[in-house]
């Protein structure tokens, strides 16, 4: 069988031994006497008479014919032929694009650049976070990618004990004392806070011997209880230091935070300083308070405002937050303690406020700086998967929703100041350790319930003749947040299983639920005994209740 030639697209191999521009048969070559000799040739616009073959002098190819050649190459290729197939067009299509520029090449390696810097950046932040965050927190800091809802009391509140110290400052007197103390009240539900400080001077019983003895200012408890300098003494302090002040206000605290005098004067300052409303007490046009001058051998006013806003830096609120107008001359600052604790209130808030803004959080030396004060100044029980909501909540919350509650407001005063062993204190209105009003107050001011918040007072009566039966029953009403201010036994008689007396029109929320929550219509005919003109309900308890 005759062998076949292959072809590649369309051409034949040429025999073996042939010359290049041979025929590929000598036999079928064509007699050269058939073959014209003379061809027309167009040139450059002329028309020549060539013969085929012979070399031309003057036409050698120049660099223009071939970049004209390859343009036509590259022009081409924008309309490829349609019988290639969809990969060939890419791929000659990729072969003909033109390399890229050196400006495209400067951008992408400053694209490159700026990726990296953000990256160290964001890595350098994180470290910094991670490592206050181990200083601060309680738990893995690992924890903080998680976001774990906080502890809450029976009414949905969080509540924060904050204890201010001046240990940062050894040679200040009654450096270990907690001067500043606050408890700060957050529905993460509702979206509010509630504060309220504590009088250092409010006089408790410790529970514990102290310097003092078992009893004295409430300031004292906090050292008094310590028990070392390492991590674990400083959260045993701040759990009994809770116990105690949520005993004494009727509050379940389930954090505590301790702070010193040089984390506020640095959160303060990296924040670019804060804004402050200060007003003068009983009237006065400002506060003025010459305790802190020496500092600059009495050359200077530290604390010298008049009313209206002021704009403070870390020093300067720091002072404020200090003042008690305790050293003439001064003004602005009668109620002394009370109105410092009110000042600090208004620092706290700013500070709060400054820090959430934009304008902070985007600025990477103000971060940075804020998140160093923290983390060398500040300790807590806060646990490090609870900090991502802590956050949220209080970003979340507006201004408008934070509200202040002031134990000593005219007209509502819970505590007074008065002498007791000696000593000047501060103590409960109702007597000295007799902290109920101080509770239902506190109760009354910060809980998200309306029954609560009317507080209104209620007897309970036990006509069941089982004794403690009326107890109990009180017990309930108590811990669903009702104000049972008496206890005491039915006269003799018949009763349904719970009757309900209103008297008067008021407490509507308080009649309701009482309604509700008993299956009874709320009777306005004269209770069983007499009461006094404070009591709003009578509830009694019939022999048939269980």
């Amino acid at each position: 069988m005759k062998k076949q030639h292959s072809s590649i697209d369309g051409f034949i191999p040429r025999r073996s031994g042939g010359q290049l521009g041979a025929l590929h048969d000598e036999h079928k070559r064509p007699n050269l006497a058939d073959v014209p000799n003379r061809k027309l040739i167009h040139t450059t616009g002329n028309d020549e008479m060539r013969i085929i073959g012979k070399e031309q002098p003057g036409l050698d190819i120049g660099r223009s014919e071939l970049d004209d050649s390859l343009r036509d190459i590259d022009d081409g290729l924008a309309e490829l032929p349609k019988k290639l197939s969809r990969k060939q067009r890419r791929l000659m299509k990729k072969l003909a694009r033109k390399p890229r520029s050196k400006v495209r090449r400067i951008i992408k390696w400053l694209l490159i650049i700026i990726l990296l810097a953000g990256l160290s950046v964001g890595g350098y932040m994180v470290y910094k976070f991670l490592s206050a965050s181990h200083n601060i927190l309680q738990g893995n800091v690992l924890d903080l990618f998680q976001t774990q809802p906080l502890k809450q009391d029976s009414n949905g509140r969080s509540n924060f004990l904050v204890l201010g110290t001046s240990e940062d400052d050894p040679g200040h007197p009654g450096s270990t004392l907690t001067d500043s103390m606050m408890v700060i009240s957050v529905d993460q539900k509702n979206k509010d806070i509630y504060m309220f400080s504590i009088p250092r001077d409010l006089y408790v019983e410790y529970g514990t011997a102290c310097d003092s003895g078992y009893s004295g200012k409430i300031n004292v408890y906090f050292s008094c209880s310590d028990e070392g300098t390492d991590t674990q003494a400083e959260q045993n302090r701040l759990t009994r230091t809770q116990k105690l002040i949520g005993d004494i206000f009727g509050l379940d605290i389930q954090y505590g935070i301790h702070i010193n005098q040089t984390v506020l004067r640095q959160a303060v300052d990296a924040v670019g300083g804060i804004d402050v409303d200060i007003q003068g007490s009983n009237g006065d046009s400002g506060v003025f308070d010459r305790n802190f001058d020496w500092r600059c051998n009495y050359t200077c006013y530290l604390v010298k405002y008049v009313n209206g806003v002021h704009h403070l830096d870390g020093a300067h609120a720091l002072y404020l937050s200090q003042a008690r107008g305790d050293i003439a001359p001064t003004y602005g600052l009668g109620n002394s303690n009370f109105d410092r604790e009110k000042n600090q209130q208004k620092i706290l808030m700013a500070l709060k406020e400054k820090a959430m803004t934009t304008g902070v959080l985007t600025n990477l030396s103000a971060v940075t700086q804020l998140i160093d004060a923290l983390g060398s100044n500040l300790r807590t029980n806060i646990q490090a998967n609870e900090i991502r909501t802590l956050m949220q909540v209080a970003s979340s919350i507006k201004s408008g929703d934070v509200h202040t509650v002031s134990l000593v407001d005219d007209g509502n005063s819970v505590v007074k100041s008065g002498n007791y062993n000696g000593a000047s204190v501060v103590m409960p209105a109702a007597g000295i350790y007799d902290y109920s009003e101080i509770q239902t107050y506190i109760q009354k001011n910060i809980s998200n319930n309306p029954v609560t918040r009317e507080a209104a007072p209620i007897v309970v009566l036990n006509g069941t003749g089982t004794a403690g039966f009326g107890q109990t029953k009180a017990d309930e009403l108590t811990a669903a947040g009702y104000n049972v201010t008496l206890v005491d036994n039915a006269p003799d008689g018949t009763y349904d299983t719970v009757e309900v007396y209103q008297i008067g029109t008021e407490d509507s929320a308080t009649a309701a639920k009482l309604a509700s929550l008993y299956g009874v219509t709320i009777k306005t005919t004269t209770p069983p005994i007499s009461v006094d003109s404070t009591i709003r309900f009578v509830v009694v308890f019939g022999s048939t209740a269980s």
